[in-house]
């Protein structure tokens, strides 16, 4: 499933454009059926428009919060960022990113209101996923008042619960997501917009997002790139160019045009060079005119 969806009405989209500069994704003209095709197609949508449009068109739509995607509503006067579904499934993250780009996130989830965590952030913070979904209910009101003690628990073990005590499984996503090192390779001339959302699409790949990186690196010959180095300013992490001696003692696992540069590779050997355990955890993808490889 595709991450973003920016839906707007054609006079907006220079609006448009500026909210894809910000969080990346596609944008899509509105029209009778732009969100029923956005439900079926991504994980987050933000509607440019007039709130009670967003909620009329929605409306039919909506079925399971934990599988309905997260709806961002923001004003033509780019002034506020509002969730008005999913706000722990997704929705209170795009309107803080937003926020950085001086948008109001105005967000109305209780546990958030009352500074508190919800059961979602913090099996998102654990790299947990949720076993027993219905009991968040009752366990994010009781977080309301009071603290919950989060229990890890080692096996072998047979544990017996009520319904008002959340059941979180590791995943192995979360010790492979931190501390990432986004390659990247680009097309000469590459627009940063370009840039930006091959970058989500490839972090969307891991289950991953911007705050699991460390750095962005790309090697000497790309220095120059200004899609690059705009797309690494949007994001606010630090870019990296790697020495092409450095690029060239790497040999990456899949076949690079760089050679024809007297280069092994560009994304997938920057990647390695700057990475703390030299594993490549995405192999390099070709979005477009961009190419990204991730490494941990």
């Amino acid at each position: 499933m595709a991450e973003v969806a920016i839906i707007a009405f054609s006079r907006n989209i220079g609006i448009a454009e500026k909210i894809k500069d910000m969080t990346g994704g596609d944008i899509i003209i509105y029209s009778k059926d732009a969100f029923k095709s956005a439900f079926e197609k991504y994980r987050s949508i933000i509607a440019i428009m007039a709130a009670g449009i967003a909620v009329r068109n929605i409306a039919p739509l909506v079925c399971d919060k934990w599988n309905d995607p997260a709806v961002v509503v923001v004003d033509s006067g780019l002034t506020f960022a509002i969730p008005i579904l999913g706000g722990h499934h997704g929705g209170n993250e795009i309107a803080r990113k937003l926020a950085d780009a001086g948008l109001i996130p105005v967000i109305t989830t209780a546990t958030e209101v009352k500074g508190k965590y919800s059961v979602e952030g913090i099996a998102d913070s654990l790299g947990c996923r949720i076993i027993n979904k219905d009991s968040t209910k009752k366990v994010n009101l009781a977080l309301l008042e009071t603290n919950v003690e989060v229990l890890d628990i080692k096996g072998p073990k047979i544990v017996v619960v009520e319904d008002d005590v959340s059941v979180l499984k590791r995943t192995d996503l979360r010790p492979m997501r931190k501390g990432l090192v986004i390659g990247i390779g680009a097309n000469r001339g590459v627009d940063r917009s370009e840039v930006i959302e091959a970058i989500n699409a490839g972090l969307s790949e891991l289950d991953a997002g911007i705050d699991d990186v460390k750095y962005f690196a790309s090697a000497t010959i790309k220095e120059n790139e200004k899609g690059i180095i705009e797309a690494a300013e949007v994001f606010g992490k630090e870019l990296k160019f790697v020495p092409h001696e450095v690029i060239n003692s790497i040999k990456p696992p899949t076949p690079s045009k760089a050679n024809s540069l007297g280069l092994t590779g560009v994304c997938e050997p920057a990647a390695l060079a700057l990475s703390d355990e030299k594993e490549l955890i995405l192999k390099k993808r070709k979005y477009g005119n961009v190419t990204i490889a991730i490494a941990r």
